[in-house]
């Protein structure tokens, strides 16, 4: 059967193919303010901002971004949590022609310097408790940046009414009065010099976002994302829903996965964004928090990474939460368990849910998800079936050749989300686009798989060496790279460790140089190195000192020899 038939059969009224607007990002979003300008776009924290108010609140921070010398292809670095100051810069970029570089605000200082300086960005905006770690490698950029510091509090117009905010703030660490700073109601305030901002000569096709990805190699790329993948993506989500679309205007989506991230702000933001809906902005996620969001906030769609649903299972105050609200449930960001999608399944269900945990397939490449196991349909082991317009193949690994179903090969997909390319990486972008014999540009995700006579694609494991923890991606080479740099470490070899609620955990083993003596002491300074350079979530939980590593037949660390080793232990 072809995945055509597939669709109509298992997908019911989702179209195989959708009319997509020649329009930006914020073309979209305008469009959808002016048909529902009383609809509440976002909520934070409290606040409701509808959608004629997040309009204005785009125009006026893209003016703002105009006084400040910002321009059509300028790249801005966006490091925040979800809220509102950082969805209004993601849109007000795309508003002027310039992109968004999207980073993960608890990135160690040392990945603060790469992305500035890969990005050749020229403003961060962040809040006033990461203002450390831009200060700590300011100096080492290599182009000057404007820093534009955010607090919480600026989201509200009577930040007094936030007392425990307030003095949440209080606790981050203070920034000198001299620091050379832009504060963001400040740069608000040149809006006002700026009287008819000009429309950007800019088309649905041109870059408009950088998210960062290891690609098929495993090493840290920038991707660059245009107007249309995100619109596509958005649209393409809400059509595979199983909900009309014109339905889903007014409906709220818990918005918990960071904006950094493709899935977060791809499904979690930009698709409501499209149809009308409600986006609950979390800035920070707890179980407890998120538990009681879930109770208070009544939301009808959730999407999260396995280990959201985890940590859902393990809440102890989710006694008597109504779930009968809820109109679908995502997963994505790695693979979710047969035995966690039934542990999920039955909470639904025992919670009033008439819905099941959805699981769903993707990329960075393609913004995030690109197939989706249908609404009322499970096949045991499948990831689903390809989103409308999307197509999925499986061939040879190294080879162009498509394989018959049911044989397993590397997972290739074409369609309007794939990526424009790697940024200034010509080489891995011909590698991972790939021209085939049909003349179309294929997708080469580096991940195994198979397709079944139905259509439905299943993930065996990934091609590349990547660890996903959390439902982060972690590139070991990177971390070695790092430790490595150490004055004391001879070599070292980072592996993923199976766990129960991270699904892997980051792992170090290190051969010190002769004459270096492996003490706690030692352990201790190589972890206070690390935290300094590598990001909260991808920190290794342990650092095994060794006096020499399993080696392959040339000569290379054996790592998948270390890595069966520790999770036979780990069994």
């Amino acid at each position: 059967m072809d995945q055509a038939n597939s669709r109509r059969e298992f997908l019911g009224d989702v179209p195989d193919s959708i009319d997509y607007p020649k329009l930006t990002l914020c073309q979209m979003v305008y469009q959808t303010a002016e048909k529902y300008p009383n609809n509440v776009a976002c909520e934070f924290l409290g606040r409701k901002i509808r959608y004629a108010a997040l309009r204005q609140m785009i125009e006026t921070v893209a003016k703002a971004l105009w006084a400040q010398g910002i321009r059509k292809g300028d790249r801005v670095t966006i490091a925040m949590p979800n809220c509102p100051q950082a969805v209004a810069m993601f849109y007000a970029l795309n508003r002027i022609g310039a992109l968004a570089n999207m980073v993960h605000p608890l990135s160690a200082s040392g990945e603060y310097k790469f992305f500035l300086n890969f990005s050749h960005s020229k403003m961060i905006l962040t809040l006033d408790q990461f203002y450390p770690k831009v200060a700590e490698i300011r100096h080492a950029l290599e182009a000057p940046v404007t820093v534009l510091i955010a607090r919480i509090s600026d989201a509200f117009p009577f930040p007094l009414n936030l007392g425990v905010h307030i003095a949440a703030e209080r606790k981050n660490p203070r920034i000198p009065a001299d620091a050379q700073v832009l504060y963001w109601k400040t740069f608000l305030k040149g809006a006002r010099t700026v009287n008819d901002l000009p429309e950007p000569d800019i088309t649905c096709d041109d870059a408009a976002a950088i998210l960062y990805s290891g690609g098929t190699t495993g090493t840290m790329k920038g991707i660059l994302l245009s107007s249309m993948n995100f619109n596509a993506l958005g649209l393409q989500t809400a059509y595979a829903s199983g909900i009309p679309i014109d339905e889903l205007a007014g409906k709220k989506m818990l918005s918990i996965m960071p904006m950094f991230h493709g899935f977060g702000l791809g499904v979690g933001i930009h698709t409501f964004l499209l149809v009308g809906g409600t986006c609950i902005l979390v800035p920070r996620f707890s179980v407890k928090t998120y538990a009681s969001l879930l109770r208070k906030k009544q939301p009808n769609f959730i999407a999260g990474v396995p280990t959201l649903y985890e940590a859902l299972m393990r809440a102890d105050n989710v006694e008597g939460i109504d779930l009968s609200c809820l109109m679908g449930v995502f997963s994505g960001g790695d693979s979710l368990s047969f035995e966690l999608k039934q542990k999920v399944d039955s909470f639904l269900m025992a919670h009033g849910a008439k819905v099941q945990v959805r699981e769903g397939y993707g990329t960075t490449e393609c913004v995030t998800a690109s197939c989706l196991t249908p609404k009322n349909y499970y096949r045991k082991g499948s990831i689903g079936l390809p989103f409308p317009d999307t197509f999925y193949k499986i061939v040879g690994v190294g080879t162009t050749e498509e394989l018959p179903r049911g044989q397993e090969g590397e997972i290739c997909l074409t369609g309007p989300t794939v990526m424009i390319g790697y940024m200034d990486n010509e080489a891995e972008t011909a590698s991972t686009l790939r021209r085939h014999s049909d003349g179309k540009v294929w997708l080469h995700t580096g991940d195994l798989g198979m397709m079944d006579e139905d259509g439905f694609v299943y993930f065996r494991q990934r091609i590349k060496r990547m660890i996903i923890t959390s439902g982060y991606n972690v590139y070991p080479s990177q971390i070695e790279n790092i430790i490595d740099s150490h004055p004391k470490v001879l070599y070292s070899c980072v592996i993923g460790v199976k766990d129960p609620y991270k699904v892997q955990k980051v792992k170090a083993f290190v051969v010190l140089r002769p004459g270096v003596d492996a003490s706690d002491a030692m352990r201790e300074e190589l972890f206070a190195y690390c935290r300094k350079r590598i990001a909260k979530y991808a920190m290794p939980y342990d650092i095994e000192f060794r006096s020499e590593l399993p080696k392959t037949l040339v000569g290379k660390v054996a790592y998948r020899a270390l890595e069966n080793e520790e999770n036979a232990v780990a069994c």
